[in-house]
């Protein structure tokens, strides 16, 4: 006789994404996240200062290869990133309609505008260096040019809302340009960000170069600041006095940090790459 009883539904558990992996919390803190109408819906990760230390050994491990990867391959690998996230969209809309309390309509509209805006970053990848490096005019027998390298390991804080597509605004373009990353998810509306998580683990990034941390902005950003080993920073979704306190904690070590207002520019990219001017004598 077949059972009649409800099923209960399997709860998401909502984890970090660290190394390629996906760990709770060392210190086993989560924090409660409610959906529009003020209902408990998910109990995402706190990250603490060790899982951002964590995030950043695993990403620094990872950045000569990505870097050095050719910019032919880091577009193809993040194009492929866009063809995942559309299998994903019906996910993605549920989380936002959930979180936003935007409509079924709106919520699509912005996942479109998400994986529009990551296949515009990824085809930046082997264009960056033709479009903004330069030959230069040298007098002598060498030829003399420079081109823009990947700046290193960077941090990103994700705009509140929309949380998909603030998150790919705060992730493409750094990828775009070689360099690793730790995002730090929006902190009221996280669940899109663990789901682009997942797609990204399961893609062909390395392991590393994508490390994505939900909790407080306010708590991990003196942390982001004062890292000594954090190259540069995309301060975007960070409040005004929080983008203050990780300024004075960035001081010391000379650190980055940005805070851009257009969603879609090569210059996104650009701020996190450095010139590189290579002399080479000219063959008889």
């Amino acid at each position: 006789m077949a059972n009649s009883s409800p099923r209960l539904d399997v709860k998401k558990t909502y984890k970090l994404f660290i190394g390629g992996a996906f760990p709770r919390s060392e210190s086993g803190r989560t924090y409660e996240v409610k959906n529009s109408e003020g209902l408990f819906i998910a109990n995402p990760s706190l990250a603490s200062r060790k899982d951002l230390r964590d995030s950043v050994v695993a990403a620094r491990a990872a950045q000569d290869g990505w870097g050095s990867a050719t910019a032919f391959n880091r577009g193809q690998i993040l194009y492929r990133i866009a063809e995942m996230m559309e299998g994903r969209t019906s996910q993605f809309v549920d989380e936002i309609v959930a979180l936003e309390g935007v409509t079924q309509t709106a919520a699509k509209k912005q996942v479109e505008d998400a994986v529009d805006l990551w296949v515009w970053y990824s085809g930046w990848c082997d264009k960056i260096g033709a479009i903004y490096g330069s030959t230069n005019a040298v007098s002598g027998s060498f030829y003399n040019f420079t081109i823009p390298e990947s700046l290193g390991v960077v941090a990103t804080f994700a705009p509140t809302k929309p949380s998909l597509l603030g998150l790919v605004q705060a992730i493409a373009p750094v990828l775009a340009g070689g360099n690793t990353l730790i995002a730090i998810a929006s902190e009221k509306y996280p669940l899109p960000a663990i789901t682009l998580s997942e797609v990204i683990g399961t893609s062909d990034v390395p392991r590393g170069v994508v490390n994505i941390l939900t909790g407080s902005s306010a708590e991990l950003a003196p942390w982001v600041g004062s890292h000594m080993d954090i190259d540069g920073v995309d301060a975007s979704g960070l409040t005004a006095s929080q983008e203050k306190n990780l300024r004075v904690a960035g001081a010391d070590n000379l650190k980055r940090i940005f805070r851009f207002k257009e969603s879609q520019s090569p210059a996104r990219v650009l701020a996190f790459m450095e010139n590189k001017t290579v002399w080479h004598p000219i063959g008889v």
